[in-house]
């Protein structure tokens, strides 16, 4: 096994080797330069404050008001006087979150107006009758309510459906109307049955003695009117609806006037 050499002494002050071999001084750098091996220190990068940070991110999630704003103001004091980055964040930060109370803001003053009330219920006396026009989903009509719509009767396809307007507008029975409620039931829950047997279950009960228990002494004057049902489509099952809604109209022209019995 060989022995690897010592490495050289350094020159003494005049070319010998110094005594007890210590190195000779480095000489100095070339060109009045900087010394070999030295280099300028990096310039240190600014960090990012926290605060804005956390305070944007709080603002995303809708935190508790006003924190992110409270966050956001003091982040932007601190990057001022410490010269960090984030001002950005902590911008946001306040931006998005003054939003965020100003919708809910917004939401709780037309809640305590009534503006976000039910506009059907307010339009109902006790006895359940609509007292004036309201715009309403088909799932919201009840049995005894009269309403238009933009559907053309006389173009429902009595065999295989027709895709009705999803709104219609009820209004009470002494104004003129296209359809009138006399009966609204359930399916069964459970997943979609399919058009064919959920048409089956509505023409059923629609033709059953609902109508003729609602009209009574009125059955002469409805004569002339034709049945007809809303059912739910796979897409609003997908949504909860299971309601089917069995009303008469008259295809030709609007009615006046409700042809429930008593009435």
């Amino acid at each position: 096994m060989s022995i690897p050499p010592q490495p050289p002494s350094s020159p003494g002050p005049y070319g010998q080797p110094g005594p007890y071999g210590q190195p000779g001084q480095p000489g100095p750098p070339p060109y009045g330069g900087a010394p070999q091996g030295w280099y300028p220190p990096q310039q240190q990068q600014k960090k990012t404050n926290t605060l804005a940070i956390v305070g944007f991110v709080m603002a995303l999630v809708c935190s508790i008001p006003p924190v992110p704003i409270v966050l956001g103001i003091i982040a932007l004091s601190q990057i001022k006087s410490r010269g960090e980055k984030g001002k950005g964040l902590a911008i946001s930060a306040i931006v998005i979150h003054s939003l965020v109370i100003a919708f809910y803001g917004t939401f709780i003053a037309l809640g305590l107006s009534g503006a976000l009330d039910d506009d059907t219920t307010k339009k109902r006396d006790t006895g359940g009758q609509v007292t004036g026009p309201t715009s309403s989903g088909l799932t919201e009509i009840r049995k005894g309510d009269c309403f238009n719509t933009n559907d053309d009767l006389a173009q429902y396809d009595d065999e295989n459906g027709t895709q009705a307007a999803r709104s219609v507008r009820i209004v009470p029975c002494d104004q003129p109307h296209k359809g009138e409620a006399y009966a609204v039931f359930d399916l069964d829950a459970g997943t979609y049955p399919g058009t064919e047997k959920v048409t089956a279950a509505a023409e059923e009960k629609c033709s059953g003695p609902e109508l003729a228990t609602y009209v009574g002494e009125n059955a002469k004057s409805s004569s002339k009117l034709e049945v007809y049902y809303y059912y739910p489509q796979a897409a609003s099952w997908l949504l909860g609806d299971r309601e089917v809604t069995c009303f008469v109209g008259d295809p030709a022209n609007p009615t006046t006037g409700s042809v429930r019995s008593g009435s």
